[in-house]
């Protein structure tokens, strides 16, 4: 599976970098996207960083959100354009306007921690 992982990060402490490697130990190919990694040619735990959704190139299975809820909501529109239908929804990363427009868009929406969802456990990573 393809997973974007939206808010990546490149410090092991946040959810963000946790959820690249625990991802990428389940055994999906991740993709990392943070617009200032991208913006500065960087990589994130060893892979390319993408500014947006809309750089990745190939298709993508799944999107999971690490940023605040409204980043979120306004990166929905790339989400579904780009033919991603199955979306999670981290702990903090969601709101009630950002769940009523993905489910407007057709997204297949989960609130869960992407890290539980690949039987991994954050304190782990």
């Amino acid at each position: 599976m393809r997973v974007a992982v939206i808010g990546a990060s490149e410090d092991r402490a946040k959810f963000g970098n946790k959820a690249v490697r625990a991802l990428r130990h389940a055994g999906h190919e991740v993709v990392p996207i943070n617009p200032r990694r991208a913006r500065a040619a960087g990589r994130i735990e060893g892979l390319p960083a993408y500014a947006s959704v809309d750089d990745v190139p190939g298709p993508v299975d799944v999107a999971t959100l690490y940023v605040h809820p409204a980043v979120g909501e306004g990166v929905l529109p790339e989400i579904a354009a780009k033919g991603i239908s199955e979306l999670w929804v981290n702990p903090g990363a969601e709101s009630d306007s950002l769940l009523v427009r993905a489910k407007a868009l057709g997204l297949d929406t989960r609130l869960q921690c992407s890290i539980l969802a690949v039987d991994e456990s954050p304190a782990l990573y």
